[in-house]
């Protein structure tokens, strides 16, 4: 089965990185809600994009900058609010798995041991486009799933993921052909894709052979995959 990841939520319909935005994903019936994490001042983890609060709140300043109280009074669009992890956590447990970018600094460690606090181990997979940080997971906990993330067609790409101890790659659809992922797959590796927001790209990726597909608007990739016989409705369940 192809799985299917709401980026940021369901960034295409909500304001990205929410509850709201989740909430939308889950509604929709993806399979894993992607979301980043960066630390307040005062060391909390929270679920958020950008190094700056300018884009995505009425605010401005840089996230590590501003504790959680100060994180928490701003407005994340629609009235929403920064959620922490811990409450990203409460909220998809036990209903999707919780596919966690690592984006700030230091955030590796505090994170695992958030999840092995919560027992939600095999609900979660980590990335980063930062490597070491993919590693240095495997080094907290080596059960944790993780992939890495990349911009672009590796020379190895296999090396790359294995370099980090990682189970798979997340690449950017359109740097994949058959040829890369035969390769990740014969390397005993996952093959995951973002961001697809158009059904001809979905078929396009299903006849690659990809194993999960990233979206803004998991609805359409959904739609796609059951119009393909790949994905059953609810009713059939």
């Amino acid at each position: 089965m192809v799985e299917v990841t709401g980026h940021r939520g369901a960034a295409g319909y909500e304001p990205e990185n929410t509850l709201r935005s989740f909430r939308k994903a889950l509604e929709i019936g993806v399979d894993n809600v992607e979301f980043d994490v960066h630390l307040s001042r005062d060391g909390y983890l929270v679920v958020i994009h950008d190094v700056k609060v300018d884009r995505t709140t009425n605010a401005r300043g840089d996230v590590g900058s501003l504790t959680l109280d100060e994180l928490r009074k701003l407005d994340a669009g629609m009235g929403e609010r920064i959620p922490t992890l811990q409450e990203a956590i409460d909220y998809l447990k036990d209903k999707a798995v919780l596919q966690i970018e690592l984006k700030g600094v230091g955030t590796e460690e505090p994170a695992v041991r958030l999840v092995e606090g919560n027992r939600v181990e095999r609900q979660v997979v980590f990335t980063s486009f930062d490597h070491t940080r993919v590693k240095r997971v495997k080094e907290l906990n080596p059960s944790l799933q993780t992939g890495v993330l990349i911009v672009g067609r590796p020379i190895d790409p296999v090396a790359v993921v294995k370099e980090a101890r990682a189970d798979g790659l997340h690449i950017n659809y359109e740097a994949i052909d058959r040829a890369l992922v035969e390769d990740v797959h014969r390397g005993g590796l996952k093959v995951s894709v973002w961001n697809i927001d158009e059904a001809e790209d979905v078929d396009l990726m299903v006849d690659l052979g990809v194993d999960a597909i990233g979206s803004n608007k998991p609805d359409i990739v959904i739609a796609r995959l059951r119009a393909r016989g790949l994905r059953k409705f609810k009713a059939e369940l």
